[in-house]
C-alpha cells in the first residue's frame, strides 16, 4: 500500500513538473513571438507597440491568441480577481452632443429621461448600496459635453467623490471634457479615476461624431494625467468600424497605458442614428479577439467588460475572463443601458472560481505621469493590411 501511494506521488511530481516546465516554454515562445527579432523580453508594459506589431498579434489564430493573453494575464495579475464596478447616471439626458450611440443626446428621440444633477445624500445612498453588495468601485457619469460654467455643479460632485472614497470604495467619474483647473479640483476631492473614452480609431471617429474631435478627448485625457488621476479609456465595438479601426484604436490605448480600459459592444437604442446595427450584432470572436490583444498590449490595466455584457451567454463572458478581461459593471443599470445584478454576477464568478477585486488592489499599476499625451502622434497611422476572414 505504502508501495503504492509513494509510486503516485512520485508519478504526480513527475506530472507537475512537466507542466510547469511547458508553462515555462509557452511563456518563453510567446515572448518571442511578440519580438522575434530579440528574443525573450521581460514585459511588454512599456514597450512602444506599432500598428504592424499590433495587427500581427490581433491576426494571431484565435484559441492561439486567447492562451498567450492568459499568460500575459498570469505573469501581471491575478487572473482570478475581477473587479465589480457599479455605474450610476447622477445627470441624465439634454447633452448637445451628436454621438450617434447615445440615447441622451438632445438631438435624437428617445425615451431616455432629462433629469438636474442628483443631490449628494441620494448618491451617497445607491454608493453605500453598491458596497454592501460587493462593489468596490464606484462610477458617476453626467450628460454634459464639458464642465465650463458649472463651478456649482463640480463642488457638489467633488462632495459626492470625497465621501465615497471615506466609505473605503474606488471612486470614478465621467463628466465631459475637462480643464486642467477642474481635473484638480477633482484629485483634490480624492478621485481614484476619470473616464473619457476614445470610443473608437481616429480615422473612423468622425464617422460617430462631429461636435467632439478626437483630439479634444486626447486633449482631456492629458489634463487628467497631468493632475495625477488614473486614467480610464476604451471605446465601443460594433459601431460599423472594419478591422484596421479596431487596430488603430488598440495603437492608440497602448500609447495612452490607462489604469482601465472599459470594452463596450454596441447596443442599438431606438431613436439613435446607430439603432440601425440592431439588425448587424458584432459576433463574440470579435469582442474576445479585441480584449485578448489589449491584454498582451497592456499586462496591467483592468480591462472592463462593459454595455452590451448583458446579452452575452456565460460561457461567452468567461471566454472574455479568459482572455484577460478582469472587471465588469455590475448592479440596477449603466448610464442608459440594463446591467447583471449583483446577486447574478457572484453567483457567476463562483462557479468559474473566480473572486471580487478588493478596493485598490490593482494599485500597483504604474501610472507613466511623466509622458504627456500628444495628440498629433496618436491614432495618426492607418493600416494597410487586408483583413483576415
Amino acid at each position: 500500500m505504502l508501495l503504492k501511494q509513494s509510486a503516485h506521488r512520485a508519478a504526480f511530481g513527475i506530472v507537475k513538473a512537466r507542466t510547469r516546465l511547458n508553462l515555462q516554454l509557452s511563456r518563453r515562445n510567446l515572448a518571442t513571438a511578440l519580438h522575434p527579432e530579440n528574443g525573450p523580453r521581460s514585459t511588454a508594459a512599456n514597450k512602444i507597440w506599432t500598428l504592424e506589431e499590433i495587427g500581427a498579434i490581433y491576426d494571431r489564430p484565435l484559441l492561439d491568441l486567447v492562451f498567450d493573453a492568459a499568460l500575459v494575464h498570469r505573469q501581471s495579475q491575478d487572473a482570478h480577481s475581477i473587479q465589480l464596478c457599479t455605474l450610476l447616471n447622477i445627470k441624465s439626458g439634454g447633452c448637445s452632443e451628436d454621438c450617434s450611440y447615445c440615447s441622451q443626446s438632445s438631438r435624437y428621440k428617445t425615451d431616455s429621461p432629462v433629469t438636474k444633477l442628483m443631490s449628494v445624500e441620494d448618491v451617497l445612498l445607491k454608493a453605500r448600496e453598491a458596497k454592501e453588495n460587493g462593489s468596490t468601485r464606484f462610477c458617476m457619469g453626467s450628460a454634459w459635453r464639458d464642465m465650463n460654467g458649472r463651478k456649482a455643479n463640480l463642488k457638489r460632485i467633488c462632495e459626492m467623490v470625497t465621501e465615497i472614497k471615506g466609505m473605503g470604495m474606488e471612486v470614478c467619474t465621467t463628466l465631459g471634457m475637462l480643464n486642467e483647473e477642474q481635473a484638480r479640483d477633482l484629485k483634490s476631492a480624492g478621485l481614484t479615476a476619470y473616464n473619457h473614452n476614445i470610443d473608437t480609431s481616429k480615422e473612423f471617429y468622425p464617422s460617430v461624431i462631429t461636435t467632439r474631435s478626437f483630439e479634444e478627448r486626447l486633449d482631456t485625457i492629458g489634463n487628467v494625467k497631468k493632475a495625477g488621476i488614473k486614467v480610464c479609456t476604451g471605446g465601443i465595438l460594433g459601431l460599423g468600424e472594419k478591422r484596421e479601426d479596431r487596430i488603430s484604436f488598440l495603437h492608440t490605448l497602448s500609447s495612452l497605458r490607462p489604469e482601465s480600459l472599459p470594452i463596450n459592444a454596441l447596443v442599438p437604442i431606438e431613436g439613435t442614428p446607430l439603432f440601425s446595427r440592431k439588425e448587424k450584432p458584432l459576433p463574440v470572436h470579435e469582442v474576445v479577439r479585441t480584449i485578448a490583444t489589449a491584454r498582451i498590449l497592456l499586462p496591467k490595466t483592468i480591462i472592463r467588460l462593459a454595455a452590451g455584457r448583458i446579452n452575452m451567454p456565460e460561457t461567452d463572458q468567461a471566454m472574455c475572463f479568459m482572455a484577460g478581461a478582469n472587471a465588469v459593471f455590475t448592479g440596477e443599470r449603466m448610464l442608459t443601458t440594463a446591467c447583471s445584478g449583483w446577486d447574478e454576477d457572484k453567483a457567476m464568478l463562483e462557479r468559474w472560481g473566480l473572486r471580487g477585486m478588493r478596493s485598490f488592489e490593482n494599485d500597483s499599476h504604474v501610472m507613466d505621469e511623466n509622458s504627456p499625451v500628444d495628440s498629433k502622434q496618436l491614432g495618426s497611422s492607418t493600416v494597410g493590411t487586408t483583413a483576415k476572414a
